[in-house]
C-alpha cells in the first residue's frame, strides 16, 4: 500500500505569497487533480504519476477537464477541485438562500455568540424604487429595540442563574442567551458573514441556481463567485446561465397553487408541529432492514420474519442494534428506512438553526405574516413584550407597504420572530441526529421546543425505533432505563 496526501486547502494569501517568490508558472491550479483523477479509469500509470503529468501540461489538463465532465457527463471529476470563500457582508435572508446547498460546508456569524451593532444590507430593489427612507427607519427601530432588550435581558439572565453566575466562565454564556433572545426582534437585511467550502460541481450549481434568482444581492454575490473561480480554474465550471427550470418553475407553481387553494377550501392549521406522514410499521421495517444486513434471505423474507416476532423478541433485537451506542454515535444505516415528515410553523430564528440540517430534506413557504411571530419567554417576562409587539406591528406595516413596489424584497424587513411554513422530512436516522443536537440542554430554547415535540410525535408512531431518542446530555438516563446500567462514556467526560 502506498497513500500520499495530494494536496489540502491552503489560505491564498499563503499560495499568492509563494508566486511572488517563485518563477511564474501555471500549475497552481485545482484543475490538475481533476484532469489526473479523471484518466485513473483508463490510464494504467500511478495516479501520483498522472498528477505529475496535468501539472507539466495544465493546458492539456484543462481539455481533458472540458471533455471529460461536459461531453463524456463525467460530473463527479468536478468534484476534486475544491474551493474556500469567504462572504462578508450579506444579508441574513441571502445566507438562507447560500444555506439551501445540501453538499456545501458552512460557518457564519452568530446572532446567539456575537453582539449586534447597526450593520445592514439596503437591497437595491428597495433604493430603486425610492423606499429607502422607510426601510432603513424600520430597522434603525428594530436595532434600537435589540440594544434595549440586551441592557434589560442580560441581568435578568445573570439573576435568574445564581448559581451559574457565580462562575466567571459562565458569564459569556448568560451573555449569550440575553443576546439570542434580543435578536428576535432584528431584521433578515442583518448583516452576516460566513466560510463556505464546496466542491466546483456544487459551486456550479449554485452560481446557475442564483443566475435565475430574482434578487440584486443573489446576483451580485454570484458574479463576485464566478470570476473567482474561473481565474484559477476555468475549464470545470461551464453551465452557469440562468435558465427557464430554475427562474420559471417554482413562480408558475404559485399562480396555479393560488388557483387551486382557496380560503374557501377551509382554515389553514396553525398547529406549530405535526406530523403529517411516516413509514407505516417503521420498527418492524427497520428490524427487517437489520436481519436483512446480517443475514443472507431476501428483505421480504426478513420483513415477513419481523412482523411474526413477538414483542419482547423486537425489543430484544432492536437493543443489540443499540448495545454499543455512546451519545456521539447514530443508529446504524438500516434505521434510514423508515421516514417521518413533519409540517412546521417556526420562526426565522429557528429556521436559521433547522436549515444547517442538510442530509434532511427541507421545503419552506415563504415568511407569512398570518402566521403571527413568536416572543421570547424572557421578553414577556422582563415585561418588554408590549414593545416588542409594537415593533412588530410596525414592521408589517412597513412590509406590506414595501411589497407593493419592492415584491419579494420586501422580506429583508421581517424580523427573525416572524415565522415561515417548512415541510421537513427526516428518516429515523437522521432524526436522531437533529434531537441529539437540538434537543440537548445547550440548544436554544426555540428549536429545542420544536425537535421535543417531534420527538414525542415519532415515538408514538415507531416506539422502539426511538427508543435512545434525546439530546446529548440525557442520554446516558435513556441508555440506563433502556439497559439497567451506564453507557460507557458520559458527555461531562469530553468537557474541559
Amino acid at each position: 500500500m502506498k497513500v500520499i496526501l495530494a494536496g489540502y486547502n491552503v489560505d491564498r494569501e499563503v499560495i499568492e505569497e509563494l508566486k511572488r517568490h517563485s518563477p511564474p508558472r501555471q500549475d497552481i491550479t485545482p484543475e490538475t487533480l481533476s484532469a489526473s483523477y479523471a484518466r485513473i479509469s483508463r490510464d494504467p500509470r500511478p495516479v501520483d504519476e498522472l498528477r505529475a503529468v496535468a501539472r507539466r501540461e495544465v493546458e492539456r489538463a484543462r481539455r481533458s477537464n472540458q471533455n471529460i465532465i461536459f461531453k463524456m457527463g463525467h460530473h463527479s471529476v468536478a468534484e476534486h477541485a475544491v474551493f474556500n470563500f469567504d462572504i462578508i457582508g450579506v444579508s441574513r435572508l441571502a445566507i438562507e438562500e447560500i444555506e439551501k446547498f445540501r453538499l456545501c460546508s458552512y460557518t457564519e456569524k452568530s446572532q446567539r455568540y456575537i453582539t449586534l451593532k447597526d450593520d445592514f444590507v439596503v437591497p437595491e430593489e428597495i433604493k430603486k424604487a425610492n423606499k429607502e427612507e422607510i426601510f432603513v427607519s424600520a430597522i434603525r427601530a428594530q436595532n434600537a429595540l435589540y440594544h434595549k432588550l440586551y441592557a434589560k435581558l442580560k441581568p435578568y439572565f445573570f439573576e435568574k442563574n445564581r448559581e451559574l453566575a457565580k462562575n466567571p466562565k459562565n458569564h459569556p454564556l448568560l451573555e449569550g442567551w440575553a443576546k439570542e433572545d434580543a435578536r428576535y426582534v432584528v431584521s433578515l437585511a442583518t448583516e452576516g458573514q460566513l466560510g463556505i467550502t464546496l466542491n466546483a460541481r456544487n459551486l456550479e450549481l449554485l452560481i446557475r441556481r442564483f443566475a435565475s434568482k430574482q434578487m440584486a444581492e443573489l446576483t451580485e454575490l454570484n458574479l463576485n463567485l464566478y470570476s473567482l473561480a474561473k481565474e484559477v480554474a476555468p475549464s470545470i465550471i461551464l453551465f452557469t446561465e440562468a435558465n427557464d427550470f430554475d427562474s420559471k418553475t417554482y413562480v408558475e407553481l404559485e399562480e396555479k397553487a393560488q388557483l387551486l387553494l382557496k380560503k374557501k377550501d377551509g382554515k389553514r392549521t396553525d398547529e406549530l408541529v405535526r406530523l403529517v406522514d411516516f413509514t407505516v410499521e417503521a420498527d418492524e421495517r427497520i428490524l427487517a432492514s437489520i436481519l436483512h444486513t446480517a443475514s443472507s434471505f431476501p428483505y421480504i423474507k426478513c420483513f415477513k420474519k419481523a412482523q411474526k416476532l413477538k414483542p419482547e423478541e423486537k425489543r430484544e433485537l432492536i437493543k443489540l442494534a443499540y448495545k454499543y451506542m455512546e451519545f456521539y454515535d447514530f443508529p446504524l444505516r438500516e434505521f434510514e428506512f423508515a421516514d417521518l415528515t413533519f409540517d412546521l410553523i417556526i420562526s426565522a430564528s429557528c429556521f436559521a438553526q433547522l436549515k444547517r440540517h442538510r442530509m434532511a430534506t427541507l421545503a419552506s413557504q415563504r415568511y407569512d405574516t398570518e402566521l403571527g411571530v413568536t416572543v421570547p419567554p424572557s421578553i414577556e417576562e422582563i415585561g418588554a413584550k408590549g414593545k416588542f409587539i409594537d415593533i412588530m406591528e410596525m414592521t408589517n406595516k412597513v412590509y406590506f407597504d414595501l411589497k407593493k413596489d419592492v415584491g419579494l424584497a420586501a422580506e429583508y424587513v421581517l424580523t427573525n420572530a416572524h415565522r415561515r411554513r417548512v415541510l421537513l422530512k427526516v428518516n429515523a436516522r437522521e432524526l436522531y441526529h437533529v434531537s441529539r443536537l437540538r434537543e440537548d440542554a445547550t440548544a436554544h430554547w426555540d428549536i429545542r421546543a420544536v425537535v421535543g415535540k417531534m420527538s414525542k410525535q415519532a415515538e408514538k408512531v415507531m416506539p422502539l425505533t426511538c427508543l435512545l431518542l434525546g439530546g446529548k446530555d440525557a442520554y446516558p438516563g435513556l441508555y440506563k432505563r433502556v439497559f439497567g446500567r451506564n453507557p460507557k462514556f458520559f458527555p461531562s467526560d469530553f468537557i474541559q
